[in-house]
């Protein structure tokens, strides 16, 4: 059985002596220690056991603490263990259950919380598929908490999400990407987003919009026609943004592309930071940080109203749906389409595993439809001859 009170030794200052301490969670979920003033290492077991006695006992229950409380413990023992992209998502997906069922007792968590959440997601808009990565997300929290000793069963242990049926994968065609390029060719922008620029390079490097508009001017290299992908650290200049996956990844640029970020380079005021943030909004950011406004869930898309402007860029260019994760879609269907092997578009896509990326970004290629619709029509064509050679004889 897990002791829920540990004996632990405190050195004195001038490291020539120590005394014991007792370590637990008392009845409220706060962590303590407590001196016991001497060095006698059987009389701090006795007094170590004595103090296990009576939280076995029921006197003080120290798993009685409340989900932020869980929450806070579990982020300080593992927040050196994870991504902190993986972090950043446990910590939406707890504070979204908080919100649903309230700042209860971690105890009293049940099947039926985890089934509110789910149902939240849905009617928040949030898609099938989304609803069941949180729960996902939170079984490995409560899991977690029944290995520390403060839950006894995962609440959430036999919580189901539901089936998410295949979707078709959306890719722009090669007209719909032109029409698209000319769109944000021709639009000036209020607030000075280059779109042209964040379409080409969606388009020809798959990046997701975090990482193009965190993307600062020493990720690109002009000389060798590349942009990089790598995680930015909190610093006078630049905010704190981890990439997805923590997988950092050199990407090329074409020549078209190139010629389009040079030409923006050149118009860009002299100290400038980051490549698509604007001026004025970086300075805004830069403001909200020093009044202590700006939290790392910003900085993962640090422009405003992201998805309502890229879907009027979509009316713009004539384009009845799509989204722009689309374009990184397209990319990597093209890719491969082109003769780049799984394994490469896998990893120029930043994924560990190549079946994230077959069953969610890469489209059937047109020729293998085109060769089978040709298949198809020959073994027609082929039994409609065998029936008609069949009635001549019959005839």
């Amino acid at each position: 059985m897990r002791p829920l009170v540990k004996l632990k030794q405190r050195p004195s200052r001038d490291g020539q002596r120590f005394v014991y301490l007792v370590d637990f969670v008392d009845e409220n979920g706060k962590r303590k220690r407590l001196s016991l003033h001497h060095a006698d290492r059987r009389k701090a077991e006795t007094q170590r056991a004595q103090k296990e006695r009576e939280f076995r006992m029921g006197i003080i229950d120290p798993a009685n603490m409340r989900l932020s409380q869980l929450w806070v413990d579990s982020q300080a023992r593992t927040k050196s263990q994870l991504r902190q992209s993986s972090l950043m998502d446990a910590d939406i997906c707890m504070r979204q259950l908080i919100a649903v069922i309230g700042d209860i007792d971690c105890q009293k968590v049940s099947h039926k919380h985890g089934e509110q959440l789910i149902q939240s997601c849905l009617d928040g808009g949030n898609a099938l598929a989304t609803a069941n990565k949180k729960v996902r997300t939170l079984k490995r929290v409560f899991e977690l908490a029944v290995f520390r000793g403060f839950l006894e069963a995962n609440p959430f242990r036999h919580l189901r999400g539901g089936r998410v049926p295949q979707q078709d994968i959306h890719v722009y065609t090669e007209n719909e990407c032109h029409r698209l390029l000319r769109a944000a060719r021709e639009l000036n922008d209020p607030e000075g987003v280059n779109w042209e620029l964040v379409i080409a390079l969606a388009l020809s490097t798959a990046m997701r919009r975090g990482e193009l508009f965190n993307l600062v001017w020493r990720d690109v290299d002009f000389e060798q026609q590349v942009v990089k992908v790598s995680p930015k650290l909190a610093a006078d200049k630049t905010w704190t943004w981890f990439i997805k996956d923590a997988e950092r990844r050199t990407l090329p640029l074409t020549d078209d592309v190139l010629n389009i970020f040079l030409q923006h380079h050149e118009k860009q005021p002299e100290g400038s930071v980051y490549v698509l943030v604007p001026a004025c909004r970086y300075e805004h950011i830069q403001q909200r940080r020093k009044e202590g406004k700006w939290s790392e869930q910003d900085g993962r898309i640090p422009i405003n109203n992201f998805t309502r402007r890229f879907s009027r860029m979509l009316e713009r260019a004539s384009i009845d749906s799509g989204t722009f994760h689309d374009l990184r879609r397209t990319c990597l269907s093209r890719w491969l389409e082109n003769g780049l092997s799984e394994y490469d578009v896998m990893k120029l896509a930043g994924h560990s595993e190549f079946s994230t990326t077959q069953r969610f970004y890469l489209a059937v290629r047109t020729d293998l439809v085109d060769s089978a619709r040709v298949a198809s029509q020959a073994r027609m064509s082929n039994d409609f001859g065998a029936r008609l050679a069949r009635a001549s004889v019959n005839s």
